[in-house]
């Protein structure tokens, strides 16, 4: 990536720039961020639960306090610490998460020269898309969020449908799903490793085949969210062959990485800085392959 430092330096300066107008940036003094280090010095490690005063001020229709305006959703997230948290999501940081998604699958093409899963059905189990609201701000979790931003161009091919992925209950939902893919042209299939487990179960229970024998075109796994090692013995069983995976890391706060011999995506609106700072006790020095 050639130009991996000079996209996150220009992404730094925007997030920055646009950050000095909010009652966050003011009390970080983002006037006199000019650097990562000037970043390091005005904005100290912190956990959730020290961004909640702000996330109570979102909640009570208070603007342009984490980022300019109001936030368009909030995601709900257990997360690993603090119990519930919610997760302003903005105008501006919802093509996050659905551009990388996008720029995921054509880098997958572009290096592998493999487009024909684009004709077929694709399936992305996720959670429901029926939003709550708190504080007057629809409210949900993330790949239910996700759901209402698909691109149209994806919609005649996906799967389940709307209504299926509305099911608050998970057998019932994962039975509906099973009746409405099982004569499908199925070629892609997404989602977090367990899920992905239960689905094919439910599949050779019912049929006694193996996925591979259900999904002939089936070429393309898409998995995120937990660690990948624990599942893929058992995930490639049930497949019955070995097939292309593609490995995605996306967070409730950004999409940070898709697999690309696993490289952080440098110009998609996330600053390295902010998220190592997030997830990290001490420096890390950003590397990009």
């Amino acid at each position: 990536m050639l130009t991996a430092v000079a996209d996150q330096n220009s992404i730094f300066s925007t997030l920055i720039k646009t950050g000095l107008k909010t009652e966050f940036g003011k009390e970080h003094h983002f006037e006199k961020i000019k650097t990562h280090e000037d970043y390091v010095k005005n904005v100290p490690i912190r956990e959730y639960e020290d961004f909640k005063v702000y996330i109570e001020k979102l909640k009570q229709g208070k603007q342009n306090i984490l980022w300019k305006g109001f936030p368009i959703y909030f995601a709900k997230t257990s997360g690993t610490t603090s119990g519930i948290k919610y997760i302003p999501i903005t105008k501006d940081s919802i093509p996050n998460h659905i551009n990388t998604a996008r720029n995921a699958l054509l880098c997958y093409m572009a290096q592998t020269g493999k487009s024909q899963f684009a004709n077929g059905k694709m399936i992305f189990l996720s959670g429901s898309p029926e939003l709550e609201r708190v504080g007057g701000i629809p409210t949900g979790r993330l790949s239910g969020i996700v759901n209402h931003h698909v691109p149209r161009y994806l919609r005649s091919n996906q799967l389940p449908s709307f209504e299926t992925n509305c099911i608050e209950d998970w057998e019932e939902k994962l039975s509906k799903i099973v009746d409405e893919t099982l004569k499908e042209d199925m070629t892609l299939i997404s989602g977090i490793p367990p899920w992905i487990q239960m689905y094919f179960d439910e599949l050779e229970k019912k049929t006694g085949k193996k996925i591979k024998d259900i999904f002939p075109r089936f070429t393309v796994l898409v998995q995120g969210g937990v660690n990948f090692e624990p599942y893929k013995a058992k995930l490639f069983e049930s497949i019955g062959k070995k097939i292309d995976t593609i490995e995605l890391y996306p967070a409730s706060e950004g999409f940070f990485a898709f697999q690309d011999s696993q490289c952080l995506p440098t110009s998609n609106s996330i600053s390295a800085a902010s998220w190592l700072l997030m997830h990290s006790k001490k420096p890390i020095p950003p590397v990009f392959c």
